[in-house]
């Protein structure tokens, strides 16, 4: 019963909209049709007045332009006004069904769930339309793959764009920071996206270095959710050896591998803080997770999507901080007096499917065990500075079968 009597409201809610709507509308009709409105006296002609019309047809000319331009700034008001009303009425449908759906009985104890997953945005393709056309055609299930470059990471782009080719992977991306890389893309027949000239992204985005540009998605990222597309964020230093695609859970706003190194590290723990001098309560529990990666991460497009990509580039704009950083920082801190934290749901990757170059290199590769059975979907080689060395050797490892080809490596930077 109480099912029906929302779906009623919910109805008679949506009857009473499309009524204003009509009504709006049909007062537009009117107002072009008739400007002087429905009883006006002067709204009927005599004869005599219609020869005096006839005598005076250029200043009648004169003010039928102003009246018409008259009119014409009126029904750009109402458009405006319905605009504005349709958007009204939106947000109220969307708070009825967001209400509709939180007045529910808790099950029997053990099978309560909550929900896993926020709404998706409606997409708004007048956001970026060029942008637009080329994800339609690239793009897999509103899907896609997005890796921003310049000329200094070139060597790095091209084994990545060789593992994506030889995977036939197609919903693959790069976003273009200069002239460069555009021509490199196109020779390479590598689909391309060169955003419009912006001076705050062209400074860095065309000198800047891995970690410089790396700071720059969370701008150029924005309008990929707004169209409503998923992105998978990838740094050039990644080699991909499995399509990434079958391996996401795509319950969370925000998926992301891992910088730890081991199950504690990675999926997170309980951390006993010693304090002798407190006595009795000398231990305190803490929880610790090694940080989320920011140079790979699945984003569904969702307002918290959004919000983080927002509160990110905000603070990047105005201090020079770790990009990585903050984007732990704003996905972790809770609410708390004068803060409002982010409210999104995050999902840890696999460890060894989504493989940094630490758990490669201090851990897989020194298990003959592991050597042969993990097999990774992604390495990212964000713990070394030897990133191209190490990306080829990768490769032979993983593709080509070479046996040795990890081994001249030390386990951490010389």
């Amino acid at each position: 019963m109480a099912g029906r009597r929302d779906r009623t409201q919910q109805l008679r809610g949506s009857r009473i909209a499309i009524a204003i709507l009509v009504g709006i509308i049909i007062g537009c009709i009117c107002a072009v049709m008739l400007p002087n409105g429905f009883f006006n006296s002067n709204s009927s002609l005599t004869v005599n007045e219609h020869v005096q019309v006839g005598s005076s047809s250029c200043e009648s000319s004169k003010t039928l332009k102003s009246d018409f331009a008259s009119l014409s700034e009126k029904n750009k008001e109402l458009k405006k006004q319905v605009r504005e009303l349709t958007e009204k009425l939106r947000l109220a449908e969307q708070g009825s069904s967001d209400n509709a759906r939180k007045q529910i009985k808790a099950g029997p104890f053990g099978t309560v769930k909550s929900l896993r997953t926020n709404p998706t945005i409606l997409s708004d393709e007048s956001v970026n339309p060029r942008l637009t056309k080329i994800l339609k055609s690239i793009a897999v299930d509103k899907e896609v793959i997005v890796a921003l470059a310049n000329a200094n990471v070139k060597a790095m782009l091209e084994v990545q764009i060789a593992s994506v080719k030889r995977l036939g992977i197609k919903n693959y991306l790069v976003v273009a920071l200069d002239d460069y890389i555009e021509s490199f893309c196109k020779q390479n027949d590598v689909a391309y996206y060169k955003r419009d000239p912006d001076k705050d992204v062209d400074a860095v985005g065309k000198t800047g270095g891995n970690h410089a540009v790396s700071g720059l998605k969370f701008r150029v990222l924005r309008e990929f959710l707004q169209l409503g597309y998923g992105v998978l964020l990838s740094d050039v230093d990644i080699v991909f050896l499995k399509n990434p695609f079958t391996h996401l859970y795509r319950d969370s706003d925000v998926e992301s591998m891992s910088d730890g190194h081991s199950n504690m590290t990675a999926y997170g723990f309980n951390d006993v803080f010693d304090e002798p001098a407190m006595g009795w309560a000398r231990y305190a529990h803490t929880m610790r997770i090694w940080v989320f990666n920011s140079g790979f991460f699945y984003l569904r497009p969702t307002v918290p999507s959004v919000e983080l990509l927002d509160r990110v580039a905000e603070r990047l704009s105005k201090a020079k901080l770790w990009d990585q950083a903050v984007f732990n920082e704003e996905l972790f801190y809770p609410s708390r007096p004068e803060y409002v934290g982010l409210h999104a749901s995050k999902r840890v990757m696999d460890m060894y499917e989504f493989m940094n170059s630490k758990v490669l290199f201090k851990t897989v590769r020194k298990n003959e065990e592991m050597k042969k059975k993990v097999r990774p979907v992604i390495v990212h080689v964000n713990y070394h500075p030897d990133k191209l060395n190490r990306m080829r050797a990768v490769v032979e490892f993983y593709v080509n079968g070479k046996q040795d080809a990890l081994d001249s490596f030390p386990d951490g930077s010389e």
